[in-house]
Order: C-alpha cells, then structure tokens, then sequence
C-alpha cells in the first residue's frame, strides 16, 4: 500500500486530492486546520488518518512523525483570499513547510526516495527550461510579485524544490504541478499536460478545474510511467477544449 502525506487537505482541491488517493488505494495522512476537521466526510475510510494543526507552527520534528512510513508528499497549500490571508504571516506558509519538509525527509534515511508534489500556479515561470513568457506577462507578474505576498511565496516554494533538490537528490523526487485559472468542477474531465505554459497566463490563462488537478496530482502518486515522465519538471495542466 502507499502512504501519502497530504498538507492543505482541507482546502478546496486539497479534499478533492485526498477522495482520488483513496479510491486508488492509498492510505492517506491528513493535515488540515483545527476548525476544518474531514472526518465526518471519510468516516467509513479505515485508510484515512487525520492531524490537526497549524502547518506554520509544526517544526521539522512533527514533520518527520507525520512522514513516517509515507513514500509521497503532496501540498494543496495556499494563501486564504482574504486581506489578512494576503498581506499577514505567515507570508511563507508554502516555501516554510517545503524547507520543513524537506529537512524531515532527509533525516528520514528511508530505504526508497520520496516524492514531493506541489500545487503551484502557472503564473510562475520554469526558470529550469528556461520559458519565455510573452513582455506583457512579466511586467503584469512583476508588479503581482512586488504587491501579493502569496504570489512571491509560491514561487520561492518552487524554487526550493529546483535549486535545493535537484532530480538527483539522494532522498527526494518531485514535481510542481502548474494548473491554469481553478474553476470547480464535479467530476474528472479530459486534461492536456504540457510542459510549459502555451498561452499568455495572464491575458488568456485556460482553465483547470480542481477535480482534474486532484486527479493529476494522485496519478502522480501511482503510476510509474507518468511520474518518470514528470519528476523534475513543473508541468502545466489545462482542461481540454
């Protein structure tokens, strides 16, 4: 059986990942806020186990009880789209739980590697390719940069896994998935992955439906084929026309 870490299993896509990794067979570790509890929404899943707790406040100690035994990593981590949720701490509630993460799993000394899956944005460039995203773009991400907090978070996150981790890395494998504009489906729809953005993401950004990155992100998780593919890479998920 795999185990799976989720962090941000009760946001909106965060409870979607967690439904698709138990009807592949995972057993899934939840974290989620204290006021925000699933239970009662898994109640009949015996494979399903849930913490309660800040991510911000958990050190790198209670990372590693809760990685315990888990051969993946998945965020759906993200800022809450409110004035406090934007511009107040903690203002690396992604990039802080990465660095945690990251840590914990190198002090795991785990007979296999361990994957890392991160939820980011495709308003975020792969800096690895490089991309070349259209002048209009940059100079819109620029100034989000500078006056969102949350976007300047998500790319550092990111830039953890390229810069600190690397496809070679002893203990650890990952991938950041890059979904375009989140629109909220009810059910798992034909996608495109692509590599890299095909599309002015500011002007004309696709659309990703939740359940579809939930959908991708769990695959991830269980299909060898499709991981060998990814890791490494950040690709970028589209609903299909």
């Amino acid at each position: 059986m795999t185990n799976v870490l989720v962090l941000g299993a009760s946001g909106a896509t965060g409870r979607l990942l967690v439904y698709a990794l138990l009807n592949r067979g995972c057993s899934v570790t939840a974290i989620v806020r204290a006021s925000s509890s699933m239970r009662s929404l898994f109640a009949g899943a015996s494979r399903y186990h849930e913490v309660a707790a800040s991510i911000s406040e958990l050190d790198e100690t209670a990372f590693g009880e809760h990685l315990a035994g888990c051969h993946a990593a998945l965020s759906c981590l993200g800022h809450n789209l409110t004035f406090k949720g934007v511009f107040g701490e903690p203002r690396d509630l992604v990039s802080g739980a990465m660095e945690k993460l990251i840590r914990a799993i190198e002090k795991q000394n785990c007979d296999h590697k361990t994957k890392i899956i991160l939820m980011n944005t495709s308003g975020n460039s792969n800096r690895d390719i490089p991309e070349h995203p259209p002048l209009s773009q940059r100079l819109v991400i620029s100034l989000v940069r500078m006056l969102l907090p949350p976007h300047g978070d998500n790319e550092r996150a990111a830039d953890i896994l390229r810069q600190l981790v690397g496809q070679n890395h002893h203990a650890i494998e990952w991938t950041a998935v890059r979904p375009g504009g989140l629109v909220d489906h009810s059910e798992v729809t034909e996608y495109e992955v692509f590599p890299s953005p095909d599309r002015n993401v500011i002007f004309n950004d696709g659309s990703a439906s939740r359940i579809n990155v939930a959908d991708f992100m769990a695959r991830l998780v269980v299909e060898p084929e499709l991981w060998s593919k990814w890791k490494g890479r950040m690709p970028v998920l589209y609903n299909s026309a």
